[in-house]
């Protein structure tokens, strides 16, 4: 297929339950075959432009739109399957119930021939590194193999323009690798346009041609060739919040060191259903002003481990034990506690943002958890609006928590379980999507919390938090095998 042709005059979307423009002012020309960074501020627009460029943004009932968005001279919405995109939310881009028909999908839905179809599903597997059988369940994944299936499925159907979101946000660094030479192959040997939105810059900038950075405010901040950006521009976006290769936040040295036991685990096997995912052989601890790192690659049962220490999934054998300080007078297995004890005991942030949801509002939804535990108005109300300016959210009270940029969706759903004051908090890949400004206010923030005694247990690929927490690291083995669909 040939290479895509993308232009956009003077284009802009506002999503229908929001009153601000999420892009505006757009003026971009992407002749066929280049490769783009796509690049801006946490809410600058970033996943907005490129479902603009899908073709995915709807008609006027779900927003409106100014200017034109083109690909190959037609509206983006009239060209579909001529656009490839990688979601930021791997989940929602898995539409199958097994593996290698949810590749497949895409490939038939252009009526490509059977005998064509299979060979290259099985080849944009191997090219993204997913080595799990045909019939292997979706439902079994992990999220970070999620986000290989998905580009598995793009890079079958091999596009004239691919867009990716994120591609390696919740990837190990053998996956991100792996993902980005995939992609280079693929482009390397069709020509496709590549537009990537990635807060990872030092890993595709090698590999594009062009940088181009989106204003907040509408309009493109900076435009040029990497190197061009980031050497003549590059304090200036990274002021600004865009992660610039030689940039680095500033942090003072952490001043906190752990103390008592909160909770324990003992001979401890974590799983789904009747799958046995990983196994705890040495006792781990999470102490009081203490942060505990659950590192290991995509597969290997983290996010299984971080459900079960947070009492929200029972361990297939052995125990998670709270210590009396944490639990308080209720039973000392946290998987026994009601909803109620553990939202003032451990507060959870699961890997999807979307999942933890509950309230209409941004501000409502800060409030859900102090609300349960019965605090009085006065004290919910200073709890939101501190959060609200922490978190940069404030602009942003009164909207629908699904209508967030994903780096919004995070940090909100960071603040919900800071709302509560948990003794311990556990966080699924705390700081993907943010920008520099936002990384370094929600490091700052969780720091704030080990001061006051809480103990943290996160689950994430990014070193940099790993290293501002001062972090113990709990390394799993390698990922367990996915097998036959139940």
């Amino acid at each position: 297929m040939r290479p895509a042709h993308l232009t956009a005059r003077g284009w802009g979307w506002r999503h229908a339950a929001r009153r601000d423009f999420a892009v505006r002012g757009v003026d971009l020309d992407i002749p066929a075959g280049q490769r783009v960074l796509l690049l801006g501020p946490s809410g600058a627009g970033k996943s907005t432009m490129l479902q603009g460029m899908a073709g995915l943004l709807g008609g006027v009932d779900e927003g409106e739109e100014e200017g034109v968005l083109l690909l190959d001279g037609v509206p983006s919405a009239s060209a579909r399957g001529r656009a490839g995109l990688v979601l930021q939310d791997p989940e929602a881009g898995v539409l199958l119930a097994r593996v290698g028909d949810d590749v497949a999908f895409g490939c038939e839905n252009l009526g490509l021939p059977r005998d064509r179809i299979w060979p290259r599903v099985s080849e944009a597997l191997g090219a993204v590194g997913l080595d799990v059988p045909l019939r292997a369940s979706t439902s079994r994944l992990s999220g970070g193999q999620k986000q290989r299936l998905a580009l598995a499925g793009v890079l079958a159907m091999r596009p004239g323009v691919i867009l990716l979101d994120e591609p390696t946000a919740n990837l190990d660094p053998d996956g991100v690798g792996e993902v980005r030479d995939a992609v280079e192959r693929l482009v390397d040997a069709t020509g496709a346009t590549l537009v990537v939105v990635e807060h990872r810059t030092e890993v595709w900038a090698d590999l594009v041609d062009r940088v181009v950075v989106l204003d907040p405010s509408g309009g493109i901040a900076a435009d040029g060739s990497p190197a061009d950006v980031f050497r003549r521009e590059g304090d200036r976006l990274a002021a600004g919040g865009v992660w610039v290769p030689g940039h680095t936040p500033h942090l003072p040295p952490l001043q906190v060191a752990p103390g008592a036991a909160l909770l324990r685990t003992d001979s401890l096997v974590v799983g789904r259903g009747r799958q046995a995912l990983a196994a705890v052989e040495l006792p781990a601890v999470v102490r009081s002003g203490g942060a505990l790192a659950v590192t290991g690659p995509n597969g290997a049962g983290k996010t299984t481990l971080a459900l079960t220490l947070a009492g929200l999934l029972p361990p297939r054998s052995g125990r998670v034990v709270a210590e009396a300080r944490l639990a308080a007078g209720a039973a000392d297995d946290p998987a026994r506690w009601t909803s109620r004890e553990l939202l003032s005991r451990i507060g959870t942030v699961f890997q999807n943002p979307e999942h933890q949801f509950l309230a209409a509002q941004v501000a409502d939804e800060l409030a859900v958890g102090p609300r349960a535990l019965g605090l009085p108005e006065t004290q919910v109300a200073a709890r939101v609006e501190e959060l609200l300016e922490r978190l940069s959210l404030a602009r942003l009270a009164a909207a629908n928590p699904f209508t967030l940029s994903g780096g919004e969706k995070r940090r909100l759903s960071v603040g919900t379980a800071l709302a509560s004051r948990p003794g311990v908090l556990v966080l699924d890949e705390p700081t993907f999507g943010q920008d520099l400004v936002t990384w370094t206010e929600l490091v700052l923030l969780l720091r704030e919390l080990l001061a006051e005694g809480a103990a943290l247990v996160t689950v994430t690929h990014d070193g940099a938090v790993l290293d501002a927490l001062a972090a113990e690291r709990l390394v799993l083995g390698a990922a367990a095998p996915v097998g036959e669909p139940a």
